[in-house]
Order: C-alpha cells, then structure tokens, then sequence
C-alpha cells in the first residue's frame, strides 16, 4: 500500500491518502468541467485527514448528497464523496506531492448525465 501526502494550496488542510493510485479520470459535468481536477477513487478508510478539517467548506450541489469539500482559505478542491459510490472518496490527484500522471491514461466520467435536478449537469 502507498501513501501519499496531500494539501490543497495554501497548506491549511492536509490529508493523506494510503491507497495504490492507479486509475485517473476527469468528469464532464458543469462543476468538475470548470474546476479542471483529475480524480481517482479510494475507499473513504484510505482518507485521514490530518489538519484543517475545520478550514474545509462543503458545497452540496445539485442532489445535496455527495459531499464536495473546498479549502475555505485557498478554494482548492481536494476531494468529495461520491454519491454514486458512497463507500469511496474522489480525491484530485494535482494535489498528492509527487505524483506525475504525464503520460498516464485518463479516462472520462459521464457526470453530466447523472443530474437528478432538473436544468444541473
């Protein structure tokens, strides 16, 4: 198993990620559109989050059932939990130290086909 440190920008939240990252994708709805992260699911055990869970801000779009987290001091999005999975975290792996997808496959998630509210994708 690896681990992995993570942080959104600033520093204010750090995380780690114990979990082989193998699998990368970018989803097509309008939040993750705009936001540009690449993911990759991990089971929600595999998330510890070591400091500034209180600097977190949650944004529950659409459904209000997956729980999508920001930095409140910096706005990166580090993760959310997924409401297709409810078992697994999507991390965004631009904010693991270290890691380099250049070259890797990315695939592509079908989030805007997902809405459940009306006129959001």
């Amino acid at each position: 198993m690896s681990v992995h440190t993570d942080a959104c920008h600033c520093g204010a939240v750090t995380y780690e990620v114990r979990a082989e990252i193998s699998d990368f994708y970018r989803c097509d709805c309008s939040l993750c559109a705009r936001r540009g992260a690449v993911m990759s699911r991990v089971a929600n055990d595999a998330l510890v989050i070591l400091a500034g869970a209180d600097k977190l801000t949650l944004y529950p779009w659409n459904t209000h059932i997956a729980r999508r987290y920001f930095c409140s001091v910096c706005g990166v999005y580090p993760f959310h939990r997924q409401r297709s999975s409810p078992d697994h975290t999507a991390i965004n792996v631009l904010c693991l130290d270290g890691l380099d997808i250049a070259g890797r496959p990315v695939g592509q998630a079908h989030g805007a086909t997902m809405s459940a509210v009306e006129g959001q994708t």
